[in-house]
């Protein structure tokens, strides 16, 4: 499905590809024609951290440093540059960028809220904040992560998704 779950037809999960020419050739959509909406997308994710990490998250004691200022960083640089990294996707005026970490015993949880004004909307964007602050998280707490063999067996990052989007006429 396309960054806008079928926006640019109106058909939602029965919309033809718009992502594709009548060849099947790949083609970013053409949105010139839409009208500027204000619009809003939140995405959620989690990552599962032993219970220690995220005690030491908790109270600073990461030895790379403040390891949720980094992630709010690097989820705000993703949200930023999304359209560098995915393919077809517009480059959009992001108007506001919010994150809420949480901390539970096993695991970190992150929410991000993006705002634009335009003719797409911002699903991709707090998708890859999302992703991006998370794998910021376990980047920075990779080493107190790692068993004997140097693996990850309690570390993962699962539940990313759209949790909302709104789309407000001007």
């Amino acid at each position: 499905m396309s960054e806008n779950d079928g926006e640019e037809t109106g058909e939602g999960r029965d919309a033809e590809l718009t992502h594709t020419d009548d060849e099947g050739e790949v083609q970013m959509v053409d949105v010139g024609d839409k009208p500027d909406t204000a619009r809003r997308a939140v995405a959620a994710g989690e990552i599962n951290l032993q219970p220690e990490t995220v005690e030491a998250i908790s109270e600073n004691d990461v030895s790379k440093g403040d390891v949720l200022a980094t992630a709010r960083v690097g989820a705000v640089q993703a949200v930023k540059h999304t359209w560098e990294t995915i393919p077809m996707c517009h480059q959009i005026p992001i108007t506001n960028v919010e994150t809420d970490f949480e901390l539970f015993a096993d695991r970190v949880t992150l929410e991000v809220a993006v705002e634009t004004t335009g003719k797409t909307g911002c699903e991709m964007e707090a998708l890859e904040g999302v992703t991006t602050g998370l794998n910021v998280v376990w980047d920075m707490v990779k080493a107190a992560e790692k068993d004997d063999d140097g693996q990850y067996p309690d570390t993962s990052i699962d539940r990313v998704r759209v949790v909302e989007k709104t789309k407000t006429e001007l």
